[in-house]
Formats: structure tokens, sequence, C-alpha cells
């Protein structure tokens, strides 16, 4: 197989007018039919954060669960946009919280795009943090789209 071939058949996509990557990672590749969504968060083009709220004078944060999920879902979409796919075309989700006491929240905003009967299976899980410390939800995204 030349290497044009195999390019076209694996193809990572970095999306413009979106946060770059913190690392050495695309945020959306291609494989055939199959279309992968790296560890999202809410984090915004110009590196502040959806849902990051300081409610005092000592700077003290509030972290806004519902506000996260939904931004970091929006920008799936728009990941997936890039491919020609839509969320309805999501097959798979792994979902990771910091804290379980949020998932009632992340449940709520998760479910205005995704249904039990026809949406995605979904992980979640708990963890002990994510690279930001003003992060309390990161989502990674499986698709199935055939060219």
């Amino acid at each position: 197989m030349e290497n044009n071939e195999k390019d076209s058949r694996l193809r990572g996509n970095v999306v413009e007018g979106k946060a770059t990557p913190r690392g050495a990672y695309p945020h959306v590749k291609r494989v055939g039919d199959f279309i992968f969504i790296s560890g999202t968060s809410s984090r915004l083009p110009d590196n502040t954060f959806a849902g990051v709220n300081k409610i005092d004078e000592l700077g003290t944060m509030h972290f806004d669960i519902k506000e996260q999920t939904r931004a970091v879902l929006e920008n799936i979409k728009d990941y997936l946009a890039t491919e020609g796919a839509t969320m309805a075309d999501v097959v798979d989700v792994t979902s990771f919280l910091v804290n379980m006491n949020d998932f009632a929240g992340y449940n709520q905003v998760y479910a205005e795009y995704f249904n039990k009967e026809t949406g995605p299976t979904r992980t979640t899980v708990a963890v002990h943090q994510l690279p930001h410390p003003h992060l309390v939800v990161e989502i990674k995204a499986m698709a199935y789209k055939p060219r």
C-alpha cells in the first residue's frame, strides 16, 4: 500500500477555531468508517474553560458540571462535523468525572444529546484529576460514519 493511500485511510485532524490539543494528538481521527474523538474538555480557544466561575474576592472557584458537560459535547459535535458526522453517529462514549457527586448534572445534560434507546454505549468513571485543575469532566467518543 502506498503512503498516500494509507494516509487517506488513517487521517487525524486538529480542528481550526478550537483549543489546541495539549499534547501530540489530533482532536479527531478517521480510520475507515470509524471516527475517534480524543478526550475532550470544556476548554475554549482562548484557553479559558466553560463552567468555571469565581464566586468570591478570594478566588474560590465554582465548577458548573452542566455547563462544562454541555461545552464538551458541543466540542465533540463540532469535531464530528469535520468528518461529515453528527451526534447520531456516535456509537461509544467514555466519560471521566473528577467527582461522582457531579453525575446527576452530567447525566442530565448528556440526555439532551443522547437517549437510551438510540444513543451510544457509555462508560463513566471517576478519576483523581484531569489535565487542568479547572476541569471536572472529559469525554472521548467513537462514531461510525461510512464514507
